[in-house]
């Protein structure tokens, strides 16, 4: 793909200042972008960048005066760059329609047209699949299992028995959807695996990444919400309810039965302890270890999590405690000296 400025402009709908001759062919980051790449800036604090960038052309939210180069100025960085970074992607063959011969597919099956089945996929029976989905090769999909229109499944994703997936879903390279939850009880001597019995229900415009595991419910269904999106290397334990249009970050671990508030974002490796509700809008910090249930809107930090302005007072003091220990230790001479002093005068 090769574009002038000009032509690049128009197509996002930006308002071009300066030259629009030039061509761009790619997208780059500020400081590394040439002179045939556009960038951006959708922080102030990088505008200084963009006196040193090479770049043929920037995206901004308002005109950098003395800038040297093309600006693209628009209402929204981050959604005209989401645009531009599609126009520039790399054009792969699309998935071809219909199903490969190496595919083995069960009774009652149910594909609608314009679904693509890929080399080695496994289709049990009792399956439904909705239009134009694609189910990349090396796939497997459970009995009774139900997967909406225009949904991707990347290469070996697993989804098992009694799962229902929406419409417009993608998941990501080895996932797996519908796995035995980790549920046991000390029975006799030795730990028993506690039926689960029960399905995941994904729904629509869902994400879920590469080689994430969202464990089947003992009992009626662990469901992500609509909208959300889910990093690689998750773990959503069983029962767990997630709600609509949140973000959970890689090797975030939800525990058994916790349910998240809509639009709650989980940074990574947060872990949550069993059967706990976070609350709509809830964000959680790093590493945080969640004990309790937050009340909606919460910023929790640390481990045990707490309310971020407690953990960042925290944090300074642990940064504090070698000099403070220090003190501590001559303090502590300071006192033997003046008790030995006044032992001797007796």
């Amino acid at each position: 793909m090769k574009l002038t400025v000009a032509e690049l402009a128009e197509r996002i709908g930006a308002e071009l200042t300066g030259e629009g001759s030039g061509e761009i062919i790619a997208v780059g980051a500020v400081k590394t972008a040439g002179p045939g790449e556009v960038t951006f800036v959708a922080n102030d604090k990088h505008i200084p960048l963009l006196k040193k960038s090479q770049a043929g052309a920037v995206i901004v939210a308002k005109r950098v005066e003395g800038l040297g180069r093309p600006q693209l100025v628009v209402k929204n960085v981050d959604a005209a760059l989401i645009e531009v970074l599609n126009i520039f992607a790399p054009k792969l063959k699309a998935a071809a329609e219909g199903i490969d011969p190496t595919a083995k597919l069960g009774q009652n099956v149910k594909i609608a047209k314009g679904v693509s089945v890929g080399a080695g996929v496994v289709i049990d029976d009792g399956v439904e699949i909705g239009e134009n989905s694609v189910i990349a090769a090396g796939c497997k999909i459970g009995e009774s299992s139900r997967i909406g229109e225009n949904c991707r499944l990347d290469g070996n994703v697993v989804v098992y028995h009694n799962c229902t997936i929406g419409n417009n879903v993608i998941i990501q390279a080895n996932a797996t959807i519908g796995s035995t939850g980790f549920g046991y009880s000390f029975i006799d001597g030795s730990h028993k695996l506690i039926p689960h019995n029960g399905g995941v229900v994904i729904e629509d415009f869902v994400e879920i990444g590469a080689g994430t595991c969202v464990d089947r419910a003992k009992f009626g269904n662990t469901i992500i919400g609509a909208g959300t999106k889910i990093d690689n290397l998750v773990q959503i334990a069983h029962n767990a309810v997630i709600g609509k249009c949140c973000l959970i970050v890689s090797q975030v671990g939800v525990s058994g039965s916790c349910k998240i508030g809509d639009g709650a974002v989980l940074a990574g490796q947060v872990g949550l302890v069993d059967n706990i509700e976070i609350g709509a809008g809830t964000m959680i910090g790093a590493q945080a270890g969640v004990m309790s249930g937050t009340e909606p809107g919460e910023k929790l930090l640390g481990s045990p999590a707490m309310d971020i302005r407690d953990a960042m007072k925290v944090f300074g003091l642990m940064k504090r405690l070698p000099k403070m220990a220090e003190s501590l230790k001559q303090l502590h001479k300071r006192m033997e000296i003046l008790e030995a002093a006044e032992n001797n005068k007796k």
